[in-house]
């Protein structure tokens, strides 16, 4: 894996995941083309290697992750998997360890203190899906098909429903893991499975772009702000809020804050420290 202090080798190279920095922005992008960049092991590996890499790394600030054109992600790598069929459990225990490896992957997305923007380009399914989903914001070209079609080879998406589940509607989520079917960039904008939808091709820079006005945030504000986000969301109303008070008080006590509140009453363009 490129390291992200650099800029990543011609998408072309065989290495799963490419690395780029641009500024406070970290760029991963999924590189196995002719797969359909399917989540191999080697993938799902460099995946959360890096992931771990940019929550460490202060100079990171937000990070975007797309996928070598044609597609965003195709979702597990069937051929590997079936590979296991084999072993003298049938790939029973191969089987538990991939999708708890993925699924530790995708919640160290939603654990990492810093926005995760996918840039989605062409199809993403299944465990593609589920990425989008899980990254806290997604922005999707016009081009862009996305579907939890596990069901379509046997395989009822278990694991991406629970990323579904929290991006859309209980009706919504039921149908797409329930007929398979595939739908376009604008449905996903309505339903809420994607913020936005661009121009085909457009995707990357969009994601950038929000990417950038994150980054210019305090990040005492968003990795506050993330937190809280995520442990609110499935509580009940009064808990909810006894999360969210406390989260408010703990972010005032922030120079940030003081600094932010100062400049507004001031008039003049706050100067974060992020502490």
């Amino acid at each position: 894996m490129t390291p992200l202090g650099a800029s990543s080798s011609h998408p072309a190279s065989n290495v799963p995941l490419l690395t780029e920095r641009r500024g406070g922005i970290a760029i991963l992008t999924l590189n196995r083309p002719a797969q359909r960049n399917a989540l191999s092991e080697a993938l799902i590996s460099a995946l959360t290697e890096a992931i771990r890499d940019v929550g460490s790394d202060d100079a990171i600030r937000a990070v975007v992750i797309a996928g070598s054109p044609p597609a965003f992600c195709a979702g597990h790598d069937l051929k590997e998997m079936t590979a296991h069929r084999s072993d003298p459990d049938g790939g029973r225990g191969y089987y538990e360890d991939l999708f708890t490896r993925c699924s530790a992957m995708m919640s160290s997305i939603v654990r990492t203190p810093k926005p995760f923007i996918a840039a989605v380009e062409g199809i993403a399914t299944a465990a593609g899906c589920q990425l989008v989903a899980t990254c806290d914001m997604a922005i999707a070209g016009a081009d862009a098909r996305l579907a939890t079609n596990g069901i379509d080879q046997g395989l009822f998406c278990s694991t991406p429903m629970v990323a579904l589940t929290r991006n859309v509607a209980p009706k919504h989520a039921m149908e797409l893991l329930m007929s398979g079917r595939m739908i376009g960039a604008e449905e996903a904008a309505r339903i809420g499975l994607v913020n936005r939808v661009v121009s085909a091709g457009e995707a990357l820079a969009a994601a950038i772009a929000l990417a950038e006005v994150c980054a210019a945030k305090s990040q005492v504000a968003v990795r506050t702000g993330k937190d809280a986000f995520y442990r609110q969301i499935g509580l009940g109303l009064d808990e909810a809020y006894a999360v969210t008070t406390k989260a408010m008080a703990c972010n005032m006590m922030a120079e940030d804050a003081a600094e932010g509140i100062g400049a507004f009453i001031e008039k003049r363009k706050p100067v974060w420290r992020d502490r």
